[in-house]
């Protein structure tokens, strides 16, 4: 496990060597031994560069941490952690981590260069895809799944973007700042919890606030083959708390009803995945490759129960005001929690 001494935290790096932006390093600059060659994305907490490797002389990933990270612990550990786990899990479905340095102090992290196009971007240009292929590709998400929750690591912010897949259709999951491991802390972020992840996958005990656990992974994944499928998520709304509190009240809608041509086993397959309650997901992702390997063996009784539900579920207009109700709920409470934890924190 690498880890950076209490002098070498982020926290206690002069202003005028922390800020580090995508502006700073420009195509052929020289970033320790390696050169960089592209900018490839700025994300929530980082930049991501195309380098050239001069020792190993290869193209690697680099990730730098944006300048947010910079006196903020709880980010801080998010970059570390992130840093931990790439380096402990060594499987194809599993972006690799190659190393970590530091420049002017700062800590980053250098990953395999994986040729391609993210998830999302592939949903985006290709939607809906085939059953044929979207369930290989499913079934190799969940097999690098089922390998980090076998190493007790829970990704807790699964999305199609941060999957890529390369030109011969291998996923690559990448990305674990909010990864749930044995031992981990509970830390928060600004007013919101650490067990929070992008709401359009989110499960609904993260809504709740609580930590998540390996079928919280099988949520997510359920919502992306549902998107790969229809090219959209189960649920829609103006903002994201509605998006949320629908999440909480109502069922998944039936793919084969939103996308003609499903089968009843593959739909059956997405709904189990999409259960609100846990326990009646898959019990773990080895059980939903079994699932998509043989889906002859699936109950289609829970397709009735959802068309059941639907139905005494209420008129369309009542379910949208429900869910707003809720999501002004979820926001006051929000708003609380933020309070508060601006009051305990040191």
């Amino acid at each position: 496990m690498i880890e950076l001494s209490e002098a070498e935290c982020p926290s206690q790096i002069p202003n005028s060597n922390a800020k580090i932006t995508a502006d700073m390093f420009q195509v052929g600059d020289q970033f320790d031994h390696f050169t960089i060659q592209a900018h490839l994305a700025r994300g929530g907490m980082a930049d991501i560069y195309r380098a050239f490797d001069l020792v190993t002389r290869s193209e690697v990933v680099i990730k730098i941490p944006d300048a947010s990270l910079i006196g903020d612990p709880a980010q801080y550990e998010r970059f570390q952690r992130e840093i931990n786990i790439s380096q402990s899990l060594h499987h194809p479905a599993v972006l690799r981590g190659i190393g970590v340095g530091r420049f002017n102090r700062i800590p980053y992290l250098v990953t395999e260069l994986v040729e391609g196009q993210s998830l999302r971007d592939l949903i985006a240009g290709s939607a809906p895809l085939s059953s044929e292929h979207a369930i290989p590709l499913t079934r190799k998400i969940a097999e690098g799944m089922a390998y980090c929750h076998e190493n007790g690591v829970v990704h807790r912010d699964l999305k199609p973007e941060n999957i890529l897949v390369s030109p011969d259709s291998q996923p690559v999951i990448m990305d674990f700042g909010l990864a749930l491991t044995k031992g981990t802390r509970r830390v928060t972020y600004g007013s919101l919890s650490a067990t929070m992840g992008t709401p359009d996958y989110m499960a609904p005990e993260q809504v709740e606030g609580q930590r998540g656990d390996p079928r919280t992974d099988i949520y997510a994944l359920g919502t992306i083959l549902f998107e790969m499928l229809s090219g959209s998520t189960p649920f829609s709304g103006d903002n994201p708390m509605v998006v949320m509190a629908m999440r909480l009240n109502d069922d998944a809608p039936r793919i084969d009803l939103v996308q003609p041509g499903i089968s009843p086993y593959l739909a059956a397959i997405v709904a189990c995945c999409l259960q609100r309650n846990p326990s009646k997901r898959f019990s773990d992702m080895t059980a939903l490759i079994d699932a998509l390997d043989h889906p002859e063996t699936v109950d289609l009784s829970i397709l009735s129960r959802l068309a059941a539900s639907k139905t005494s579920s209420g008129h369309p207009r009542s379910m949208i005001i429900r869910a707003i109700a809720f999501s002004i709920v979820i926001i006051f409470g929000l708003i609380i929690l933020a309070l508060i934890l601006q009051t305990i924190r040191p």
